[in-house]
């Protein structure tokens, strides 16, 4: 089993390098009696074959299939039926363009985009991102990761992702409104209540939500659950905003009372300063802790009094009202230290303070070999991914060998998706729950998450580890799902 999965007993704490001693040789990664090592093997040149220049993606399906060799020698009956093959490839891909006019009447194109990844277990269900940087490999391995992250709320949610290259940031809500209405003008015939219910995701907020749910309606000529977090006059749900970021801290929670540890007294770091990084701040408040960092695009502030709930509040009215920069922080907080984002730096410095807990709230692979490191070498003990997968795989190989609590994204995270849920059957019984029984069944689906992800990783003889069990817990029930269904 030399160089497969992340396990603590009998396996490799990470994979190594895939490598090309394989070369000439006649198995097939499709074979059931392909020997493990070399069916991953054969799976990743397949992948990268087929989805050339899609390295996240590549990533997010490299981690998952490292942690299922320990199923698949268990159920060859998964690899008969090529149910992970199924799962790789995406049920549909929507791509179109978004064509708008600006405040200054010229044409804007935009590309917008929708995966929907897999529906076994119910409709798509995952966010839309508009930002710069979104592209079709992006959306793949955020809606890959989505499929794995809703099995494990135990909702009957499929997964999908979607969202544009267009940036919010800087236009005016005239433009965000004519964009997010052109968008939706095209999406609207793709999703619906029971076929693709999307959501908010990095730069797509209240507003835009608002903007796109609007021309829905107008185009549909119904008022449906088609979209999540929404406005509270308009179907949405208490607690959604904070479901992310709460959920994030109520897995770390978890993860502590394994070790008879509380965040009272411990010094946190958090990344981003949207709304995952808000709410886990709140949260982390709440419990007793001290968060001392926020960062955004431009750069990250360190606090060395900490955050306290004045401070949050400024943050919020800052980004979410003026949207202005962290930067600013620095300049109404005078013992606050920005430092700017250096693209020549091989790390982030965000990452390279003493503390006790580490919150990646930010975006994908924000956490690299080194800033791992320096996390390790500055005490950290807890890690818990606010966003979808912001550790490079040499950075989760680090945590795992140094076997601190490290709750992956698609754990860890899943609170937003799972209150998501909770908005769309409330939708379902035009019925609104009470902040405080949103916010009970949201704790109890994080424990129940840490439940499952503890519980697949002892049954598969990797106990504490937090990434296999995640995996496996998340693959389980789909690819039962799938077997039941047949080949579709």
């Amino acid at each position: 089993m030399d160089g497969i999965g992340y396990g603590w007993v009998d396996y490799p704490l990470a994979p190594r390098p895939f490598h090309d001693s394989l070369q000439g040789t006649s198995y097939s990664p499709f074979e059931v009696d392909t020997p493990m090592q070399d069916y991953v093997v054969r799976l990743m040149e397949d992948v990268k074959a087929k989805n050339p220049a899609e390295p996240e993606f590549h990533q997010a399906v490299e981690e998952v299939a490292e942690s299922l060799v320990l199923v698949m020698e268990k159920h060859p009956e998964y690899r008969s039926a090529k149910i992970l093959e199924r799962i790789i490839e995406p049920e549909r891909v929507i791509m179109f363009r978004v064509p708008w006019k600006d405040d200054h009447g010229d044409v804007q194109v935009n590309r917008g985009f929708r995966i929907e990844m897999n529906s076994a277990i119910g409709p798509y269900k995952g966010g839309l991102r508009f930002h710069p940087s979104v592209n079709l490999g992006i959306l793949k391995f955020l809606a890959f990761e989505q499929v794995f992250k809703n099995s494990l709320t135990t909702l009957p949610m499929g997964g999908g992702k979607g969202g544009s290259d267009f940036d919010p940031k800087g236009k005016s809500d005239d433009e965000v409104m004519k964009f997010c209405q052109s968008f939706m003008t095209e999406l609207h015939r793709h999703i619906g209540p029971n076929t693709d219910v999307p959501a908010g995701d990095i730069g797509v907020g209240g507003r835009e939500i608002g903007y796109m749910f609007g021309q829905y309606k107008r185009l549909a000529n119904e008022f449906t659950g088609v979209l999540t977090g929404k406005g509270r006059n308009w179907g949405g749900s208490l607690i959604r905003p904070e479901a992310t970021g709460y959920g994030t801290i109520y897995f770390a929670k978890e993860m502590m009372k394994t070790r008879g540890e509380t965040f009272e007294g411990k010094h946190c770091l958090v990344s981003g300063s949207g709304n995952v990084a808000q709410f886990a701040v709140e949260k982390l408040l709440e419990l007793g802790a001290k968060p001392v960092s926020l960062s955004d695009s431009g750069g990250h502030i360190y606090d060395k009094d900490g955050i306290d709930s004045d401070k949050l509040a400024w943050v919020m009215d800052l980004k979410n009202n003026r949207r202005g920069r962290i930067s600013e922080y620095a300049d109404e907080f005078k013992n606050a230290v920005y430092t700017p984002t250096d693209a020549t730096l091989d790390h982030n410095p965000l990452w390279d303070h003493k503390a006790d807990c580490a919150f990646p709230c930010a975006t994908q692979n924000e956490i690299n070999a080194i800033d791992a490191s320096n996390l390790l070498k500055n005490g950290i003990t807890v890690v818990s991914e606010g966003a979808n997968m912001p550790t490079t795989a040499d950075g989760v190989r680090q945590f795992l060998e140094a076997r601190i609590l490290y709750g992956p994204g698609k754990a860890a995270n899943a609170g937003g998706v799972a209150v998501s849920g909770l908005e769309m059957a409330q939708n379902s019984m035009r019925y609104s729950w009470t902040r405080d029984e949103v916010d009970s069944r949201l704790q109890m689906i994080m424990a129940d998450i840490h439940g499952a992800c503890v519980d697949a990783g002892d049954r598969f003889g990797t106990p504490g580890n937090y990434v296999n069990g995640a995996n496996i817990a998340g693959f389980l029930k789909v690819a039962d799902s799938m077997m039941d269904q047949g080949c579709v």
